[in-house]
Order: C-alpha cells, then structure tokens, then sequence
C-alpha cells in the first residue's frame, strides 16, 4: 500500500507559496506546516483525497508499541505535544500550588475548613482566601474573611428611601418560602411608617387553598384592603385603580424554579401597566446548589426587567447560612430584609451586613454530618511528601517543555520572525503581550491596570485618529460557567475615525443578562475621560429621551441606530412620524453587493427633532441609509440613524462610522473568547477577575486588528498563529479572529518560554 506524502511547495512569498499548494493540490489543500526557508517561504501541504486516506490508513494500522517514536518529530507533531504537555504542566500545578500554600500557611487551611463549615462554596472559599496575606495568626486571618465578606455582600440603599418612594412590590419564589407571611411582615412595617390608607395588599395566589383568605386576615387585623386578581388584565386594571396608593405589595403564588411557567408569571408582573419591582424569597434550610438555581430561574425569567433584590427566610430552621451569602455574591443580588420567625411583624429585619456576617462565621454545629472535618493536618509528613512528588513531577514536565522547544528549533526562527512582525506592525502587540503575562496579578490594583490602559488608548490614539474618537459601546454574551450562570460583558472601544480599526479597550463591565442595554454605564464613562480629541459614543440603539437631553447640556457627542418605528418631527412639519415614512432624497449612491447580488446604496439626511416627556424638543439629524437592487430597484436593506453631531460631518461619514461599530461586534466577542482563556469569570472575590477581564479586552483589539492587516509578513503570522492553536489551515476558508486570538494566548508564553531557554543556554557573565 502507498502511504500519501506531503509536497513542499518553496516561492519567495508566503503568498506565492500558497498560490502553489493550491494550484497542484485544489482548494480543499490542507496546510500542514510553514516556515521561513533560504529561498523565501515553504509550505507543507496534502489534498483532500491524500488526507482521506491517510486517515484511513492510520485507522487500520496496528497500534503502534509504547515508547518514542524514531528520528525526529514532523513540525505539526512537536507542536501538537507542546500544547499537550503545557497543558499537562498547568493542570498539575494548579493542585500543587494550593497544596503547598497550605502546608506552608496551616491557617489558610483551617480558614478554609471553616469557610466549608459554615456552608459557602469551594470556590468562593478558595478565591477569596489567595487574597489573604501570609503570615497571620487563625484569628487575623477570620478578621480578614469577614471584612472582605462584609465588603463583598450586597445590600439594599437606605430602607427609608425605599419605602419613601413607594411603588408596586412583588414577592416571588418557590413554594413554601414564606411569601404570604413575609408579605404581612412588610405590610405591618409599611402601615408604621405612613398609615393603613397609603397601602393596598394584592394577592394572584389562586392556586393554594385559604391563600386570600389567610393575607385577606393579615389585612383585616392592619386595616389595609386586599384584592385578589386571577389573571394579567385584571392585575392591570387593579393597579390602575390603585395608582392613588403610596405603596401595593403583592403576594404571588409560588412555583418551582423548574418550572416553565415562571417565565409566564414574571411576564404577567412586568406587563402590568405600572412598573413593579421584584423581591425574591430566599429559604436559608435550602441547599446552596438549589438556591443558585432559584436565583438563575427568576433572574433569567425576564432579563430586561432585573431583580431588585431578595429576602431571606426561615433563618431560624437552618444551621447553616453561608449558602445564602455565597449566593447573593455570586449574583450580585442586594438583600433586603432577613426574616426568621412566625411572628407578624417582629421577625422580620432589615439586613446588617456586619451582624449577619458574624452570626455565619460562628462555628458550625458539634457533631454535624455534613461539615468538613480535618484529616490528620495538611502538613502531616504524608501530605508533605505528595506535594513533594507533585512538584517533582512538574519539574519534570517543564523540562520535558523545554526539550520540545528545542526539538523546534527549526520553528524558533518563525516564531522570532512573527513577533518581529508584530511588534513592527500597527496592532499593539507589545502591549498586548506585557497585560497578557501579568494578567493573572491579583496584587496589582485595578485601578492601576485601568490607567495604563487609559495610556495606551491615549498612545495609540495620538497616532491613528484625525478630528474625532469613535468609543463604540456594545455587549457580549459570556458562555454558561459550572454553575449554568449567564453574563454579559459591557465594551466600550475605542476606534480609529481614520480607518474603523480598533485602538484599546480602556474598560470593560461585567453585567447581569437584561440589564442597560444602550450604552448608558459607558457613555456614563466617557464623561469622566480625556482623549486628546473629542469623542463621538456610537450606540447600538437609541437611548432615553431624557438622556439625550442630559448629553447635550454635557457636550456628548453621539450616534445611535433607531428603529424604523422611532417618531420624529421633520423640520417644517409639525407631527411626529415614524421614520420609516419620512421621505427625504437620495443621491445616486455607490455600486455595492448585498445579500449575494449588484446593488446601490445611497444616504440621505434630514433635520429632526424628538420630544422628551416633559415636552422637550431635541433638535438632531436623521441620517437615511437605504440599497435597493441594481436592476429592479427593490429595497434590499435601510436603516436610520440619529445623531447629534453637527454638519461638519457629512452623513456618508456617519454612516461609515456606524458601518464600522457594527464590524466590531466581533472584537467584543473576542473578548468573552480572551476571557475564556484566561480562566473566565470566577467568583466574586476572585482577586484577579476584573485584571483578566480588562486584559482580555485589550487583547481582543489586536487579535480583530491583526485579522485585518494586509501584507506579506501578516500571511505568515496569521499561518503561524492557526498552526499553534492548533488548528488546520484551510486555503479556502478564511481566518478567524477566534483562532488568531487562541494563537496569541500559545504565541504569548512560547516566547517567554523561548527566551528563558536562551537565557539558561547563555554562560553566565557572557555579553548580551
């Protein structure tokens, strides 16, 4: 049988060398491997039908016996090891390093076991306590978790001012948590401080039995009138008719937060007619896994209408209430009210961070079964000398590392060639490379990393900006961590007005699913910066009408993209019409293709202004984007944009810019991928997390700036990046900014690593 075998292909260019391989091989080549040859650039490549049978022929071959394999190793194979070795160097000294912290620091141990004991998660354990300084007796370090679980824990803003501005509250949660009781409690404390006629009770629990009469009582014995609706009209219709009253809690029927119809519930509140704020209850005798659950149910139900806080209850029937805190810090969730008994309405309290922190650290129950007990110490002789092997065979395993890297020495010049590459090109690389290997620095101070990342944005600003910053304000969705929660990450980058291209990333926010959608925690930002040139903030949709207001007394600038169905008033007519039916006149347009065929876009321009609620008009510009078809004139494509920046900028420049914050969707996509990489979200007290998250955003600028440069040496830097994510490089298929982004997070510690082997193989006192 003939084996398939490689053809190199050898040309002056990397691009010429790829013309090459796909002229004898076809489309479908598959680039095994590259590199830098002493007549220009070789490629490595197999067919299609070649791969096909190689692959079938590895299938029916013997297996091969164990030990190493003769000769030396094809490039794409000691690249393959590589990543499997650093990968099996990482895993093992992730155990190694907790370990040996405890063997060295006993007391970060025992706090450890006490954390478990008192019902919080490995996890948050774990995180917050690599905070915690070496050096401290047991009881300096108890000290050291409480502040930070103190500082951590969020709680409701001053009940006065709650119950001061009043509204409709709705208590959610599953069965059997106490909403009815708890919604007496508050009832009672509501009817002390502003009087029984201020307050209406509603109930929709029409499900369990005696529900309305049992709240229909409470009301009798506080003198509040209790209604009970059935349905979302008719909660409409009752809230409409209780508009009058300062404050209406309403009792809901509880459901289990597994079940599908929680959405349909929350649905029915958040149509209600009048905004309604919702509580959910907490049970201190659930499992921590269960209440994680619940809190993803109802925040996940309707995340454009977010929970405002919770209440805990039933503390007097749990032992434990560490679940409880580990739960609201990981959701961000702020706490109310605690409350822990029958009693209407002694046994309800509002949250003290402090005194509820103390009463959960006290230690677990004696003779519990399910706390954590010591297991003969940390630093007895036989965990000392596990650790002791762990690290041994980590040594081992570097220098196993080490080893393939010289066996690559043939790859080392590319690897030098494509960071020379880098560094010399427009993309940030250097920056990117300093933030990505100081990432994981919990010592370093947030606001440190944010300011000199405010530097680069200033840095490369100076360079590639004319008359203006564009600061694009978007969101990306992160993937699910272990524990099925969701979050978004909130962008704001910074562009080039110059070439769309993205400069820095200067800060980033992680948010819960559902919240602000339109910019507003950036452009909130962006007042407070300086760039050296005046900043236009491009909004992904239009934002309040108050807003725009307050942005124009603050000189913000702004472009935002509004619906077809946004009103406007033209100038010169008094009505306010819905964009869509505005008619203003088009230029002849450009040729372009959209959706697969020839086509004409041209933009339009119109002063209009929208009015605010309290009557306000705010004078801006309609900008029009419309492509029809070439030959039929049908509409293919329109959209609106409203803007406030003045006629020194045309509206085909406008419509460019908004064209280029759509592209860079991509770039904050790039960041939850940059993110993933670097350990994603972790808990709360995570030191590190806000560090890796601003990191990956700068990251992200360079890896979407590098998919789009041009040039010969970028061909080969891209090749190379694919090949250590260790990926195929297809001749037709485009790179992707996901795979060059996976390349630079290899590329980043492979030239550490590179420089450290040449650092060991120089003699000491040698010249530089």
């Amino acid at each position: 049988m003939v084996t398939p075998a490689p053809r190199r292909f050898v040309a002056p260019t990397s691009r010429q060398a790829l013309r090459l391989a796909r002229a004898a091989l076809g489309d479908g080549a598959l680039v095994l491997a590259s590199r830098t040859h002493a007549d220009g650039f070789e490629v490595v490549a197999m067919g299609d039908g070649d791969t096909a049978l190689l692959v079938e022929q590895a299938a029916a071959a013997p297996p091969l016996p164990a030990g190493p394999a003769p000769g030396a190793s094809a490039p794409d194979s000691v690249l393959s090891e590589l990543h499997s070795m650093r990968s099996m160097i990482e895993e093992r000294l992730a155990g190694v390093v907790w370990n040996d912290q405890q063997r060295r620091d006993p007391v970060r141990g025992r706090l450890l076991r006490t954390m478990l004991g008192c019902g919080f998660s490995t996890r948050l354990s774990r995180a917050l306590l690599e905070k915690l300084p070496a050096g401290h007796s047991y009881a300096e370090g108890l000290a050291f978790v409480r502040a930070e679980l103190v500082r951590a824990v969020p709680v409701q803003e001053d009940e006065a001012q709650v119950l001061g501005r009043g509204g409709v509250y709705a208590l959610v949660g599953p069965t059997g948590v106490g909403k009815t009781t708890t919604t007496a409690k508050l009832a009672a404390r509501c009817v002390m401080r502003f009087g029984a006629e201020r307050m209406a009770l509603v109930t929709t629990d029409g499900y369990r039995i005696g529900a309305y009469e049992q709240l229909r009582i409470y009301g009798q014995i506080l003198g509040v009138p209790v209604y009970a609706v059935k349905d979302a009209a008719h909660l409409q219709t009752v809230l409409e008719e209780l508009r009058d009253k300062h404050m209406v809690l309403v009792d809901t029927v509880g459901m289990s937060q597994r079940d599908r119809s929680v959405s349909d519930q929350i649905a029915m509140l958040c149509n209600a007619g009048r905004p309604v704020n919702r509580l959910l209850l907490l049970n201190a005798a659930a499992h921590g896994d269960t209440l994680n659950e619940v809190v993803y149910a109802y925040q996940r139900a309707d995340r454009e209408n977010a929970l405002v806080g919770c209440i805990f209850t039933k503390l007097d029937e749990a032992p434990l209430h560490g679940a409880l805190l580990d739960t609201v810090i990981r959701h961000r969730l702020p706490v109310h009210y605690l409350s822990d008994g029958q009693k209407v309405p002694e046994n309800l309290a509002v949250m003290d961070p402090e005194q509820f922190v103390d009463a959960v650290l006290r230690s677990p129950p004696a003779g519990s079964l399910f706390t954590c007990e010591p297991l003969g110490g940390d630093a007895s002789e036989g965990a000392a000398l596990e650790i002791e092997r762990a690290r041994a065979q980590a040594d081992r395993l570097r220098q196993q590392y080490q080893r393939l890297i010289r066996a690559m020495a043939h790859d080392a010049e590319e690897v030098a060639a494509a960071a020379a590459a880098l560094q010399q090109s427009d993309v940030g690389f250097d920056a990117a490379r300093a933030l990505w290997n100081d990432a994981d620095a919990a010592a370093r101070p947030v606001a440190s990393l944010l300011q000199e990342l405010a530097d680069v944005a200033r840095g490369e600003i100076g360079t590639s900006c004319d008359a203006h910053v564009l600061a694009v304000c978007g969101r990306a969705r992160l993937d699910p961590n272990e524990r099925q929660e969701t979050y978004d990450i909130e962008s704001c980058l910074l562009a080039s007005d110059r070439t769309g291209l993205p400069l820095a990333a200067p800060n980033q926010w992680l948010a819960m699913p559902g919240d602000d959608r339109w910019g507003g925690r950036q452009v909130q930002w962006l007042r407070t910066m300086e760039f050296g040139r005046p900043v236009v903030a491009l909004l992904p949709r239009l934002a309040p009408a108050e807003d725009l207001v307050a942005w124009q007394e603050q000189r913000l600038r702004w472009v935002a993209r509004a619906s077809a169905t946004t009103l406007a008033t033209p100038a010169g007519c008094g009505e306010p019409t819905a964009l869509s039916r505005l008619q203003p006149e088009f230029g002849p347009g450009e040729d372009v293709t959209c959706k697969g065929q020839a086509a004409r876009r041209a933009v339009a321009e119109l002063p209009v202004t929208v009015a605010t609620a309290s009557g306000i008009q705010l004078p801006l510009r309609c900008v029009f984007m419309r492509t029809v078809a070439a030959g039929s004139g049908k509409i293919l494509q329109q959209s609106w944009l409203l803007t406030n920046v003045g006629p020194e900028v045309p509206p085909q420049r406008l419509a460019q810019w908004q064209e280029w914050a759509a592209r860079l969707d991509g770039c904050m996509r790039l960041t939850a991928k940059g993110l993933s990489l670097l350990g994603g979200v972790g808990e709360l007290g995570d030191p590190a997390m806000m560090n890796r998250l601003l990191v990956a955003g700068q990251v992200a600028t360079t890896a979407s700036r590098l998919l789009q440069l041009e040039g010969e040496r970028a061909d080969r830097t891209r090749i190379l990046l694919t090949e250590l994510a260790g990926r195929q490089v297809r001749l037709d298929r485009p790179h992707s900014g996901a795979v060059l982004y996976e390349g630079l997070a290899k590329l980043f510690p492979l030239l550490e690593a590179l420089a450290a082997d040449v650092a060991e193989a120089s003699p000491v006192g040698s010249p530089a």
